[in-house]
């Protein structure tokens, strides 16, 4: 993967191919480091190798904490695996819960077998197979983020939040 420290969040254009989970990881986390306002995830399960790192949890943390606007939508296929092995992104959605908000996709998109990202509603990480790791990825692509944020919210509006995400006061 090329430097991607040149790259700025609504500026560069440019498409990314992106052929392995280090390819995902490096430019999810430089969008993210670049985010100011959004983030929506659609994925099947938060893939432990892109999601379940250290530099990315503390990353949506900081982000998560920066402002009260800011605001960090997951939408997800499946919720046992996170739950299963512990997921940070668990912990760090309890912990900032009124900026980080996860969903289970309803029973009609189950079906939808893509995995996507969009930040600030610019930047985009797209995966045609949600289990593969090849896919394209820019810094600034409107046109396709504003048909995959319509589709997101379009998803979101009729899912709920998954029960075994919630924390337990005892």
């Amino acid at each position: 993967m090329e430097n991607l420290d040149t790259y700025i969040l609504g500026q560069d254009s440019h498409q990314l191919n992106l052929q392995s989970s280090a390819d995902n990881v490096a430019v999810t986390l430089a969008m993210l480091r670049q985010t100011r306002r959004t983030v929506d995830i659609f994925s099947r399960q938060l893939d432990g190798r892109l999601y379940d790192k250290s530099e990315f949890i503390t990353l949506m943390g900081q982000l998560a904490s920066r402002q009260p606007r800011v605001r960090i939508r997951i939408l997800l296929k499946q919720v046992e695996p996170l739950v299963s092995h512990n997921h940070r992104i668990i912990e760090l959605s309890r912990k900032l819960s009124s900026s980080i908000h996860i969903r289970l996709v309803h029973e009609n998109y189950k079906e939808y077998n893509q995995a996507f990202m969009i930040f600030d509603d610019r930047g985009v990480i797209k995966r045609q197979l949600a289990d593969r790791y090849e896919g394209i990825a820019s810094f600034n692509d409107p046109m396709t983020a504003r048909p995959l944020g319509a589709f997101f919210d379009e998803v979101w509006e009729i899912s709920q939040p998954d029960p075994n995400l919630r924390r337990l006061y005892i």
